[in-house]
């Protein structure tokens, strides 16, 4: 899971004012979504998380901010933001994170968790189906509009939605018992929603098939979107119109993004019943 680092709520003004320095380092320095100080300190005393992950040295190498509410009667939260170093990535601080707040929420009684992430951000993907055990069963287009991240170019802000359910066996399971892969051979009998094709050097997404009644349904992603970005705007906008249909179309249909499979070539999403 890699090293273990210091998690704690942030508590100075230093502590605060270096969480909003960090979001502009991670969504660029005129990224207007970033939270305040104000905000960070308010949510504290409303059940709300403002958390950081520290080295050794004292440096914050992550954070995790949400903010805790009602939703239809049901004392709730929404995970807003979390960011890792990119030198710290890959290395389970996001998961570390995560462990975070959920034993922080079940301290005070909350059991249910909603965020967003990109459906084309298939690491974030892996994080919060395979090994967070959460499910996805809403898509939004471009939920937060066209914002001035660099990381957002070209393809608009569609989202998913996913609900943790912080006590339920499939998140102890994954977050408590060490099962933190797909489930094995679930795929075995779904049917693709489109076939892949290929364009130059890219891998893109043929025409999906929304007449489909299958129980379980099998929706390919890119393995970094970014990457796509990097090469070719129009390739990265084909893959989110065509995801978009795939999964928006489905998913109002009552399916639900359980898990995500790494292949070789890319990444699929297992849609169930």
């Amino acid at each position: 899971m890699g090293s273990q680092r210091t998690i704690r709520p942030f508590e100075t003004m230093k502590d605060f004012e270096e969480c909003v320095r960090f979001q502009e380092e991670t969504w660029g320095q005129r990224f207007s979504e970033r939270v305040s100080v104000a905000i960070l300190k308010v949510s504290q005393r409303l059940g709300g998380i403002a958390a950081g992950a520290y080295d050794d040295e004292g440096g914050l190498a992550g954070f995790v901010f949400g903010i805790t509410g009602v939703q239809a009667g049901e004392v709730v939260h929404w995970s807003d933001m979390l960011a890792v170093r990119p030198e710290s990535r890959d290395a389970g601080l996001g998961f570390q994170l995560k462990a975070y707040q959920r034993e922080t929420l079940l301290e005070i009684g909350v059991t249910r968790v909603y965020w967003t992430f990109d459906p084309l951000e298939s690491k974030n993907a892996h994080l919060n189906l395979n090994k967070l055990g959460a499910v996805a069963g809403e898509y939004v287009k471009d939920m937060y509009g066209q914002t001035d991240s660099p990381l957002h170019r070209g393809i608009g802000t569609d989202r998913l939605v996913p609900t943790w359910s912080l006590d339920s066996n499939r998140v102890i399971k994954r977050m408590l018992e060490g099962r933190s892969g797909p489930e094995p051979g679930a795929d075995a009998d779904a049917t693709r929603v489109f076939e892949m094709k290929k364009e130059g050097e890219l891998d893109l997404p043929g025409e999906p098939d929304l007449t489909l009644e299958a129980l379980r349904l099998l929706v390919p992603v890119p393995t970094s979107i970014q990457l796509i970005q990097n090469v070719s705007l129009d390739a990265a906008a084909h893959w989110r119109r065509v995801t978009r249909s795939a999964l928006s179309t489905y998913l109002d249909r009552g399916y639900e993004a359980r898990e995500l499979y790494r292949r070789s070539v890319g990444s699929e999403y297992l849609l169930s019943l």
